[in-house]
C-alpha cells in the first residue's frame, strides 16, 4: 500500500510495538525526523525478545501509524517515509 505521505516501512514480524527502550525514554523517532539507514526506528517484543527496527534507508519520517504499546502484525505499516 502506497500512502501520499512516502513509503511504508512494515513490521518484519508479530508482535507488540514500542517506539523507545524503555517507558520513561524518549522515542527513538518522531514524525518531522530525519533518519539514516541503519538507524533504530522502534521496537517489536516478539516472545520476550526485543527486537529493533532499523531504518533501510535514508529519509523523513513523515507519519508514525502505530500507537506505542499496541500488537502489529507480519507487514503491518509502522511508518512513512519520505526517502531522500
Amino acid at each position: 500500500m502506497q500512502l501520499d505521505d512516502g513509503e511504508n516501512i512494515l513490521a518484519p514480524m508479530p508482535g507488540t510495538y514500542y517506539s523507545a527502550s524503555s517507558p520513561d525514554a524518549a522515542p527513538f523517532v518522531k514524525e518531522g525526523d530525519s533518519v539514516s539507514e541503519g538507524d533504530t526506528l522502534c521496537i517489536i517484543e516478539a516472545m520476550k525478545i526485543m527486537n529493533e527496527i532499523e531504518a533501510e534507508q535514508n529519509g523523513t519520517i513523515t507519519k508514525i501509524l502505530v500507537e506505542n504499546g499496541k500488537p502489529v502484525e507480519y507487514n503491518q505499516p509502522l511508518f512513512a517515509i519520505n526517502p531522500s
